[in-house]
């Protein structure tokens, strides 16, 4: 039997999932005056993310951490599926199948933590950052290049539309 190809994985990729920190972020947790953990995102990813939605592909975050900052993240990009909170990641992601109605096959995942790994080897298009856990990096189809909260989650938006010939389509409306 043949090896699927992480290009012919991403093909098949109908659902998103991001991880946050160490993904969306770089990992750095700044702490406000009143105690609160700052997180800082990319902009470069975000537009990647509203370009796979346009693409038709649907998001997700599942982020063992509980931010009020995600959450607005997740809103300003129109994120439809966000669950914050336990290292337990593998329930919110058979919840969100069931909701979907989508098999792990036709999931992608991009993580960079052990935490991470329950639904990395179930994914049928797992993606790693370059600065994720040696554990993580072994079990993904594909690492990205950038690293996590500096590109990485664009980098993987544009590969997806690629793979799945969406990318001039939806590049076309800034390439006039």
């Amino acid at each position: 039997m043949m090896t699927m190809t992480y290009l012919e994985r991403a093909a098949r990729v109908k659902l998103m999932i991001f991880d946050v920190d160490g993904v969306l972020t770089d990992g750095s947790l700044h702490y406000g005056a009143d105690g609160e953990a700052l997180k800082t995102f990319n902009v470069h990813d975000g537009l990647g993310i509203k370009l796979i939605q346009e693409a038709g592909i649907d998001t997700a975050i599942i982020s063992a951490r509980i931010s009020s900052q995600v959450s607005r993240r997740a809103a300003d990009l129109g994120i439809n599926h966000l669950h914050q909170g336990g290292h337990d990641k593998l329930t919110p992601f058979n919840a969100l199948l069931e909701k979907t109605g989508l098999t792990a096959e036709q999931v992608g995942f991009i993580g960079d933590d052990v935490v991470d790994l329950p639904i990395l080897t179930r994914v049928g298009f797992a993606v790693a950052v370059p600065n994720g856990r040696q554990e993580v990096l072994e079990r993904a189809h594909h690492t990205t290049v950038a690293p996590g909260g500096r590109g990485a989650v664009r980098e993987v938006c544009e590969l997806l539309m690629h793979a799945q010939g969406s990318y001039e389509r939806v590049m076309a409306q800034f390439l006039v």
